[in-house]
Protein backbone atom coordinates (compact mmCIF):
# COMPACT_ATOMS: atom_id res chain seq x y z
CA UNK A 1 0.00 0.00 0.00
CA UNK A 2 1.31 3.25 -0.62
CA UNK A 3 2.68 5.31 2.09
CA UNK A 4 0.64 8.71 3.39
CA UNK A 5 3.36 11.11 2.80
CA UNK A 6 3.54 9.79 -0.87
CA UNK A 7 -0.45 9.83 -0.93
CA UNK A 8 -0.42 13.37 1.08
CA UNK A 9 2.47 14.59 -1.62
CA UNK A 10 0.51 13.52 -4.76
CA UNK A 11 -2.98 15.16 -3.70
CA UNK A 12 -0.94 18.44 -3.15
CA UNK A 13 0.63 18.06 -6.56
CA UNK A 14 -2.82 18.55 -7.96
CA UNK A 15 -3.63 14.53 -8.03
CA UNK A 16 -7.96 14.22 -8.08
CA UNK A 17 -9.59 11.47 -6.58
CA UNK A 18 -13.19 10.48 -8.11
CA UNK A 19 -14.05 7.73 -5.35
CA UNK A 20 -15.37 4.69 -7.11
CA UNK A 21 -16.14 0.88 -5.39
CA UNK A 22 -12.67 -0.22 -4.23
CA UNK A 23 -10.83 2.59 -3.52
CA UNK A 24 -8.90 3.19 -0.43
CA UNK A 25 -9.26 6.13 1.92
CA UNK A 26 -7.98 7.42 5.06
CA UNK A 27 -9.58 10.29 7.25
CA UNK A 28 -7.33 13.47 7.69
CA UNK A 29 -8.04 13.50 11.53
CA UNK A 30 -5.02 12.21 13.76
CA UNK A 31 -7.11 9.80 15.50
CA UNK A 32 -8.06 8.24 12.16
CA UNK A 33 -5.22 8.74 10.06
CA UNK A 34 -3.78 5.23 10.45
CA UNK A 35 -7.24 3.62 9.59
CA UNK A 36 -7.93 2.89 5.78
CA UNK A 37 -11.79 2.79 4.41
CA UNK A 38 -12.47 1.17 1.64
CA UNK A 39 -15.11 2.59 -0.71
CA UNK A 40 -17.83 -0.15 -0.98
CA UNK A 41 -21.69 0.16 -2.25
CA UNK A 42 -22.60 -1.47 1.24
CA UNK A 43 -20.43 0.75 3.46
CA UNK A 44 -19.32 3.08 2.04
CA UNK A 45 -21.27 4.86 -0.39
CA UNK A 46 -20.50 7.86 -3.12
CA UNK A 47 -22.43 10.70 -3.47
CA UNK A 48 -21.56 13.58 -5.76
CA UNK A 49 -23.22 16.73 -5.80
CA UNK A 50 -22.34 19.95 -7.82
CA UNK A 51 -20.15 21.64 -5.33
CA UNK A 52 -19.14 18.23 -3.11
CA UNK A 53 -18.48 14.98 -3.27
CA UNK A 54 -19.65 12.86 0.47
CA UNK A 55 -18.68 9.56 1.31
CA UNK A 56 -21.54 8.18 3.28
CA UNK A 57 -20.91 5.46 5.98
CA UNK A 58 -24.06 3.33 6.32
CA UNK A 59 -24.41 1.46 9.73
CA UNK A 60 -22.74 1.37 12.57
CA UNK A 61 -19.67 -0.22 11.95
CA UNK A 62 -17.69 2.58 11.51
CA UNK A 63 -17.60 4.24 14.62
CA UNK A 64 -20.78 5.72 13.79
CA UNK A 65 -19.44 7.81 11.60
CA UNK A 66 -22.22 9.59 9.52
CA UNK A 67 -20.21 11.25 5.98
CA UNK A 68 -17.26 12.80 5.53
CA UNK A 69 -16.46 15.08 2.59
CA UNK A 70 -14.01 14.27 0.45
CA UNK A 71 -11.81 17.05 1.11
CA UNK A 72 -11.07 15.23 4.81
CA UNK A 73 -10.34 12.23 3.23
CA UNK A 74 -6.57 11.36 1.57
CA UNK A 75 -6.98 8.38 -1.00
CA UNK A 76 -4.76 5.75 -0.81
CA UNK A 77 -4.33 4.44 -4.88
CA UNK A 78 -3.67 1.38 -5.44
CA UNK A 79 -0.41 -0.50 -7.78
CA UNK A 80 -3.04 -0.79 -10.48
CA UNK A 81 -4.60 2.77 -10.00
CA UNK A 82 -0.69 4.41 -10.55
CA UNK A 83 0.39 2.57 -13.14
CA UNK A 84 -2.68 3.64 -15.13
CA UNK A 85 -2.42 6.97 -14.24
CA UNK A 86 1.72 6.92 -15.38
CA UNK A 87 -0.27 5.79 -18.66
CA UNK A 88 2.15 5.53 -21.82
CA UNK A 89 5.17 7.03 -19.72
CA UNK A 90 4.88 3.41 -18.27
CA UNK A 91 7.81 0.91 -19.58
CA UNK A 92 8.77 -1.56 -16.70
CA UNK A 93 8.41 -3.03 -13.05
CA UNK A 94 11.47 -5.02 -11.77
CA UNK A 95 12.35 -7.07 -8.31
CA UNK A 96 15.54 -6.62 -7.56
CA UNK A 97 16.43 -8.60 -4.77
CA UNK A 98 19.42 -9.12 -2.69
CA UNK A 99 20.93 -12.33 -4.50
CA UNK A 100 19.42 -14.41 -1.49
CA UNK A 101 16.98 -17.42 -2.22
CA UNK A 102 13.30 -15.85 -3.10
CA UNK A 103 11.77 -17.51 -0.02
CA UNK A 104 9.72 -15.87 2.89
CA UNK A 105 12.61 -14.75 4.91
CA UNK A 106 14.86 -12.94 2.15
CA UNK A 107 11.12 -11.28 0.96
CA UNK A 108 12.19 -8.24 3.06
CA UNK A 109 15.02 -7.39 1.41
CA UNK A 110 13.23 -7.10 -2.23
CA UNK A 111 13.06 -3.73 -3.87
CA UNK A 112 11.00 -2.60 -6.57
CA UNK A 113 12.08 0.00 -9.18
CA UNK A 114 9.61 1.31 -11.56
CA UNK A 115 10.92 2.71 -15.22
CA UNK A 116 9.04 5.78 -16.87
CA UNK A 117 9.91 7.32 -19.67
CA UNK A 118 10.15 10.94 -18.86
CA UNK A 119 9.72 13.51 -21.91
CA UNK A 120 13.03 11.52 -23.69
CA UNK A 121 14.57 10.41 -20.56
CA UNK A 122 14.22 6.92 -18.92
CA UNK A 123 13.59 7.27 -15.30
CA UNK A 124 13.71 4.88 -12.52
CA UNK A 125 12.42 4.96 -8.91
CA UNK A 126 13.21 2.28 -5.95
CA UNK A 127 11.04 1.42 -3.30
CA UNK A 128 10.58 -1.60 -0.76
CA UNK A 129 6.83 -1.32 -1.51
CA UNK A 130 5.88 -1.01 -5.13
CA UNK A 131 3.15 1.29 -4.56
CA UNK A 132 5.24 3.69 -3.24
CA UNK A 133 7.75 3.62 -6.43
CA UNK A 134 4.85 3.84 -8.67
CA UNK A 135 3.58 7.23 -6.55
CA UNK A 136 6.99 8.60 -7.24
CA UNK A 137 7.83 7.94 -10.43
CA UNK A 138 3.67 9.48 -10.94
CA UNK A 139 4.85 12.75 -8.96
CA UNK A 140 7.65 12.87 -11.04
CA UNK A 141 5.45 12.95 -13.81
CA UNK A 142 2.81 15.65 -12.35
CA UNK A 143 5.58 17.72 -11.00
CA UNK A 144 7.39 17.79 -14.61
CA UNK A 145 4.13 18.42 -16.28
CA UNK A 146 3.35 21.52 -14.04
CA UNK A 147 7.15 22.65 -15.41
CA UNK A 148 5.90 22.68 -19.04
Amino acid sequence: MISHDLARSLALSGLLWHPAAGDQFSIQAEELEAAVFTVSELTIEVHTYPDETILRFNGTTEWALDSVSIDQTLWLPSEEQLRALLSGTFRALRRLDSGRPADAWAREEWRYTVEILLGDTPREFTDAEPANAYAQALLALITASAEV
